[in-house]
């Protein structure tokens, strides 16, 4: 008797996503907060658009603090007084926390 194909859509309970086994890795070898820092600083530009990105010079993240080194005086005292909402934009788009601290110089 032949096995009927699952339909689509429907999993089998053993059956993981890549996505969740990536996860489930990184997790495993304590390297998914690097992971996501990288990442936050490649998707700086996605994140807070092109204007912004345009004016940044350097990111790196140190210590759980993500440093931005600004070319615009005016942007970076924007940035500065708007902190909270920038780490809002970095949560959304992770869906969870990357870094306790942005600082704009």
């Amino acid at each position: 008797m032949k096995k009927k194909p699952h339909p689509a859509g429907i999993r089998n309970k053993s059956t993981v996503t890549l996505k969740d086994a990536i996860g489930a890795m990184l997790k495993s070898y304590n390297i998914d907060m690097k992971f996501d820092e990288a990442s936050l600083v490649s998707a700086w530009e996605k994140i807070m658009g092109k204007a912004i990105s345009n004016r940044t010079s350097k990111i790196y993240i140190r210590d759980n603090v993500m440093v931005v080194t600004l070319s615009s005086a005016p942007l970076k005292h924007e940035l500065n007084n708007s902190k909270d909402k920038v780490m809002d934009l970095i949560k959304k788009h992770y869906g969870k926390p990357v870094v306790k601290d942005v600082l704009f110089i």
